[in-house]
């Protein structure tokens, strides 16, 4: 089995590229870094290291690399006998693949079904991906390509900090993880994913990990910036920042319960299990790398906003989630290029201004209406 993976960075590698090895598929990267990919394809393998209460490593095996850059028809071929195509590339970068992924579809001789999955943190990031690819083709195009093709939505968590190493392809990864994959959207009559969970309904899913991990890391993220914290572990050292992350969870354990029927006493369970992952000992998350990108994680379909949002017109008051909402208007990051155009933003239109510019929703909004008064 052949599987196709667009991005060698930490996370392909450490999660979704991993799992698909041990499933038994022959994984091909795909990438711009030149270095990483040479290396790929000198060894053929590389280390994991799982660090928790136990340490341990294991070996990944049967992988090979692409520069997307310099050779885009060994993509393409490499997608014209693909089994699977995942990604973890980051949600913005999604658009970008499409032209060459539908080529890849299009070159594909014979009927064997292949299966799409985005392994992104965003909410339904292979439909994201599929209009992206549909907009690259005609329409007869597209009714040849869907009847071989699986565009499956997927939920993915596991917590893969940078960490430095001499080794150039070892990464270092949690033990925990978890890869949740809308089952009626996949195509054919067997569809190998080893440690995938399949699921009818993804939405549950999908808003139990952006409320509770996504929305977690936000919160200590975000305060431990303003607090001048470097690590995650540190802001969970925090005896406010944790009673923060508790507060925020809390509150998004509210909607959970309410829209989607989760039982109470599991998603406590669950939250305490978030908060122990984030807290993990061997695990240096910098609050840098997790609040990159705030104008998205502002987003009002997104981990902070949406579930702020929803509290506030059932008149409720968030106010764990409007703090961090705050901080999240405050944080900065010079080599990161969301965090350099907020920051023009809010020197424009001010914090509300900003706030309102970049969600969309309405000065007059309940949440607003909380968010300003911090700022009164």
């Amino acid at each position: 089995m052949k599987a196709v993976h667009f991005g060698a960075g930490n996370i392909g590698r450490g999660f979704i590229g991993a799992l698909l090895a041990d499933a038994g598929y022959h994984v091909q990267f795909v990438d711009v870094n030149d270095t990483v990919i040479q290396a790929l394809n000198e060894r053929g393998n590389y280390t994991v290291h799982v660090v928790g209460e136990e340490h341990t490593t294991f070996t990944v095996d049967n992988v090979s690399g692409i520069n997307s850059k310099e050779n885009e028809g060994a993509v393409i071929e490499a997608i014209q006998d693909a089994d699977v195509i995942t990604t973890a590339v980051g949600p913005h970068i999604l658009p970008m693949l499409a032209s060459t992924i539908a080529k890849g579809l299009l070159a594909r001789k014979g009927v064997k079904p292949v299966n799409i999955i985005a392994c992104e943190n965003a909410i339904r990031a292979t439909s994201q991906l599929k209009e992206a690819v549909i907009e690259k083709l005609s329409q007869s195009e597209w009714e040849t390509i869907q009847g071989y093709t699986g565009f499956a939505d997927a939920a993915v968590d596991r917590i893969v900090p940078n960490v430095q190493s001499e080794d150039l392809l070892a990464v270092t990864v949690e033990p925990f993880f978890e890869w949740v994959v809308e089952e009626p959207s996949l195509i054919g009559d067997t569809v190998a994913l080893g440690e995938a969970k399949l699921v009818q309904d993804l939405a549950p899913f999908i808003e139990r990990k952006l409320f509770t991990v996504n929305t977690g890391h936000a919160v200590a993220s975000y305060a431990g910036f303003r607090a001048g914290i470097e690590t995650i572990k540190e802001a969970l050292a925090s005896d406010y920042i944790k009673h923060r992350v508790r507060g925020a969870l809390n509150e998004t354990k509210a909607i959970l319960v309410d829209d989607h029927g989760f039982d109470p006493d599991e998603q406590e369970a669950y939250i305490d299990k978030i908060i122990t992952r984030f807290e993990n000992p061997y695990l240096e998350d910098k609050v840098q790398r997790v609040g990159r990108g705030p104008i998205r994680k502002l987003g009002v379909k997104d981990r902070l906003v949406k579930p702020a949002k929803a509290l506030a017109e059932k008149g409720l008051h968030p106010e764990s989630l409007v703090e961090t909402i705050d901080d999240a208007l405050h944080f900065y990051d010079e080599t990161d290029e969301e965090s350099i155009k907020l920051k023009q933003l809010i020197e424009e239109k001010g914090k509300i201004g900003a706030f309102t510019s970049i969600t969309g929703i309405e000065e007059s909004h309940p949440l607003v209406e909380l968010l300003r008064k911090r700022h009164e």
